[in-house]
């Protein structure tokens, strides 16, 4: 067999095997999206959620997990972009950076149910937090960072080194480059790692059972009392996230229309997850267009 030939015939498998992967993604989603779109409503959207009637709605539990998914990055995101910036810009080889990749790849290799056990041995019951949102954000703090850290490492590396000669020349100190130079040119893949990761935790339910709680008590809006149970703005509160939620009505079987309801929810979801990864890329091509003037 000539080499031109096999060449086609090994690129035909490649575009077949990739078009089975997304025919099969696509149909995964108009199914879900097919069973679930009919039973969304505003009433759906806003309604509070029903163990035992027909009806129920799933506001608390999307607020919920938009509240989670903002303390979540409010703690991860800083601590990933200090470790991918002392990684890309100052790691030398040694023992301490092979520790900490180690770690990293160790980290993101656990699956999401041991960082939920971990989270409920080490949040829940030694820092005594219970279950609240403080919990599952630093349970997905963990999940999470891996995923940022090499994020932005990889978006720092991107950014070719005569912009950090064309810094340092020009009398800035490293830091000031790194700063003033290398993270707004790198600040387009950084946001859209963010924006990637954001919709991997919106979807999260193993570590968040165990963490954040499984029960989602009423909320007082008028109370904004952050150390107050029934405040919405509440980290020490309950609260059961829309992936949860699916879990629970399909797991206990007690509502009525369980059946309407997840799919109405798992559409959410998926819709949400989905705009998380457009938004992503449309952002990203933005940023970098704007930023770099291409």
């Amino acid at each position: 067999m000539s080499p031109k030939k096999a060449d086609k015939i090994a690129t035909g498998v490649l575009y077949g095997v990739s078009g089975v992967i997304c025919i099969i993604l696509a149909a995964m989603i108009c199914f879900i999206l097919f069973r679930g779109l009919p039973h969304i409503s505003w009433q759906f959207l806003t309604g509070k959620a029903e163990s035992y009637k027909v009806g129920g709605g799933i506001g608390i539990q999307l607020f919920n997990s938009i509240y989670l998914l903002l303390v979540t990055m409010l703690i991860s995101f800083p601590i990933s972009l200090g470790a991918g910036i002392y990684l890309s810009e100052y790691a030398k080889k040694n023992w301490l950076t092979d520790v900490i990749r180690t770690s990293i790849e160790i980290l993101s290799s656990l699956p999401s149910v041991v960082v939920g056990l971990f989270g409920f041995l080490f949040f829940v019951v030694q820092m005594g937090y219970g279950f609240s949102i403080i919990s599952g954000a630093l349970a997905l703090t963990l999940f999470n960072l891996p995923l940022m850290t090499r994020n932005v490492e990889e978006s720092l590396r991107a950014v070719p080194f005569t912009q950090r000669e064309a810094g340092l020349s020009l009398g800035l100190s490293r830091w000031e480059t790194v700063i003033h130079v290398v993270i707004p040119e790198a600040l387009p893949g950084i946001l859209t790692g963010i924006v990637l990761s954001s919709g991997r935790i919106f979807g999260e339910a193993a570590a968040l059972i165990y963490t954040a709680g499984q029960s989602a008590p009423a909320l007082n809006w008028s109370d904004w009392n952050p150390l107050s149970v029934a405040s919405p703005i509440s980290i020490f509160r309950q609260a059961e996230t829309l992936a949860v939620h699916i879990w629970k009505v399909n797991s206990e079987g007690t509502v009525p229309d369980g059946a309407q309801v997840s799919a109405g929810a798992s559409a959410v979801l998926i819709i949400a997850v989905l705009i998380f990864n457009f938004g992503a890329r449309f952002l990203g091509k933005k940023l970098h267009s704007k930023l770099t003037s291409a």
